[in-house]
């Protein structure tokens, strides 16, 4: 299981919601997708939304490279230790690397 996380400042709040559409419409593979949150919620430096897909076997992680439309994603493992999932050597980033707020996460 991966979790990505879709970066947004408020000014490109529709951007996300269109991308959110897209993937509602086009991708099967993902398992949740949860709404926008236009605020900071726990080690996020920006407002984003939240993606959970089991593994990249229909490359999800390319179609969603090549959609995001300059908006930042983090893609991470989901292991039950967050500290560990969203350390530097776990983490994926497509497009500008923002960085986690490591000092929530537990």
């Amino acid at each position: 299981m991966f979790h990505a996380h879709v970066y947004f400042d408020l000014a490109q709040k529709d951007k996300a919601q269109q991308l959110q559409h897209k993937i509602a419409q086009q991708r099967h593979d993902i398992r949740a997708m949860f709404p926008l949150v236009p605020m900071l919620v726990g080690p996020h430096l920006k407002p984003m939304f939240e993606l959970h897909f089991s593994d990249n076997s229909d490359g999800f992680i390319e179609w969603l490279d090549e959609h995001r439309e300059g908006l930042s994603v983090l893609i991470h493992p989901v292991s039950g230790d967050d500290i560990y999932d969203h350390s530097d050597h776990q983490v994926q980033w497509l497009g500008d690397v923002l960085g986690v707020n490591s000092s929530v996460l537990r």
